[in-house]
């Protein structure tokens, strides 16, 4: 069995291989191979490579393992650990050239369901920047060679916060309503458009903390460990008024009671 630690490692050397791809195929241009859950959630055939990409090195490295893709589906293992990747998170943003977009590989233990699993590690390698956030459990959450904490306590000028809204025009109004509970906790709104660059701005202490509905399991796998490995607080609730589509919030501890409460509007 792996330890952790090498799992991190496996995940680093594929998420920065990943990353050089999307971020070539990137400079080549893109095309635009479908739509997801609407007209504006798109895929492009650079995401398709980008995971075969990570499935083939998987699949050669630990093929007793299960995978989780984004783009591929899910596929059982024998080991009980599950591989769950998000190839391009930020996809809008990475045919519209914001340079705002990451390679996310998480591996976990147990169901592939993320109440019912246990993170072990993950890497989100941003391929413009070059920045990559890893972590392992109980190895704490760095970026390269630097071990990062959340912010703790937060200013008493508020809290620097990200959120993200759905691609669903009639889920808006929800999300909407939901930033207007959140803002006397804040100093600010960021909106950057990847949930798992996000989630580790949240371990690196640039933002405050996070909240968002409707994530895929791809999209939180390895920016969650990040957040708790660096001293934080992650969660889910579902919503009445929104089921099957749950809020994640992620922060430091003593700021996280308050922006949850206010996030599900309890």
């Amino acid at each position: 069995m792996a330890s952790a630690h090498e799992l991190e490692a496996l995940a680093i050397d594929i998420a920065r291989e990943a990353a050089e791809l999307a971020h070539r195929r990137r400079t080549e241009g893109v095309a635009i191979a479908a739509t997801k859950s609407s007209i504006a959630d798109i895929v492009t055939e650079a995401d398709r490579e980008v995971e075969d990409l990570i499935r083939g090195r998987l699949a050669a490295e630990r093929p007793d393992d299960g995978f989780l893709g984004e783009e591929s589906g899910a596929e059982s293992g024998a080991s009980g650990i599950t591989w769950v990747v998000d190839p391009i998170d930020g996809t809008v943003n990475y045919a519209y050239g914001i340079p705002a977009y990451a390679v996310s590989i998480a591996a976990v233990r147990g169901e592939p369901v993320p109440d019912r699993w246990e993170g072990l590690a993950g890497a989100v390698c941003n391929p413009v920047s070059g920045e990559l956030f890893h972590a392992s459990a109980g190895g704490g959450a760095w970026l390269g060679g630097e071990r990062l904490a959340v912010n703790e306590p937060v200013s008493a000028a508020g809290a620097l916060l990200g959120t993200g809204f759905g691609y669903d025009p009639a889920t808006h109004a929800g999300d909407i309503a939901r930033v207007a509970r959140v803002m006397p906790l804040a100093r600010d709104l960021r909106r950057i458009g990847a949930a798992s660059l996000d989630l580790c701005f949240v371990a690196a202490g640039r933002l405050d903390g996070y909240f968002e509905r409707g994530l895929n399991p791809w999209d939180h796998a390895a920016g969650a460990l990040l957040v708790t490995e660096a001293g934080g607080r992650f969660a889910r609730a579902e919503l009445t008024d929104d089921p099957g589509r749950p809020l994640f919030v992620a922060a430091g501890p003593t700021l996280f009671g308050g922006l949850f409460a206010a996030a599900v509007g309890s």
